[in-house]
């Protein structure tokens, strides 16, 4: 999979300059630098367009075309580029709980990463649109870890072998999601994929997240409301009311290339959406 990535593109496409080398020090780098180059959109199911995950396709939008996806995409581009660097990398998929009552049971949509690196466990994920991780956590559970845009933690689930992924936030913790240690296989995330992206009632099928990290804080767009937070979680919130604005926000604080789309009738068909 990673012998024709090119990982000089990538370096580029996300502002690194530093040594390839499989250190944490090089981890913790290129984890910051992903988010805050590279988005977290739906724009293709948005839009009707297929997600598609062979690597020549994931490299061609979110390095060549300088779009962003979703964590399919992020996930798989910066495993190859782990991998290609020579981290020993494995592939996990979760259930996202993020605004669920605990009594609902969600499918496996979310992929994430592990990685063995001098005898520890760590967890990486750029692709979980506003509350996405930009440091590798270590695993050890119950342990608060400080991040540089907020502190995060793994505790164990009511179910056995499986924990969530928690973040903090001004009124405490919230749960992202649930995952095992068990390898995820490819075709898994292929289902997976297939799902959020064409399923009707997919929250990626009917209303825009389109996410960034910037310096210190975080952007997200959700339909035509932007939320800017600091590291500490407490944000605003401004809508959008004009497509003009809308296009704008998604250019310039989000970072999507969006040549080939009509935003005029994307901005419409967003504005429509009930508020949730």
């Amino acid at each position: 999979m990673t012998d024709s990535f090119d990982l000089s593109r990538y370096f580029a496409r996300i502002g690194y300059d530093g040594p390839a080398e499989p250190t944490l020090d090089v981890l913790r780098r290129l984890h910051l630098l992903h988010p805050q180059a590279i988005p977290f959109e739906n724009l293709n199911p948005l839009t009707g367009a297929r997600v598609a995950l062979d690597l020549p396709a994931v490299v061609d939008k979110l390095v060549a075309r300088r779009r962003g996806g979703y964590c399919f995409e992020l996930n798989k581009l910066f495993y190859v580029a782990l991998t290609r660097i020579g981290f020993r990398v494995t592939p996990l998929i979760a259930r996202v709980r993020w605004m669920r009552p605990p009594e609902v049971v969600t499918a496996q949509t979310h992929m994430l990463l592990r990685i063995d690196l001098d005898g520890a466990v760590w967890l990486a994920d750029i692709g979980f649109g506003s509350a996405t991780l930009t440091a590798p956590l270590r695993f050890a559970p119950g342990e608060r870890q400080l991040t540089p845009h907020g502190a995060f933690r793994v505790v164990a689930a009511p179910v056995a072998d499986e924990f969530d992924m928690q973040c903090e936030a001004p009124d405490g913790w919230l749960t992202t999601y649930r995952f095992s240690l068990k390898p995820a296989e490819w075709i898994d995330y292929e289902a997976a994929n297939w799902f959020t992206s064409t399923y009707p009632e997919s929250i990626f099928v009917n209303d825009l997240i389109a996410c960034r990290v910037l310096p210190g804080s975080r952007a997200a767009l959700f339909n035509t409301a932007l939320t800017l937070r600091d590291a500490s979680g407490a944000g605003r919130t401004v809508t959008l009311d004009n497509a003009a604005d809308w296009g704008a926000c998604l250019r310039d604080t989000i970072g999507i290339d969006t040549t080939g789309f009509d935003l005029d009738a994307l901005f419409a068909q967003v504005a429509a959406r009930p508020e949730r």
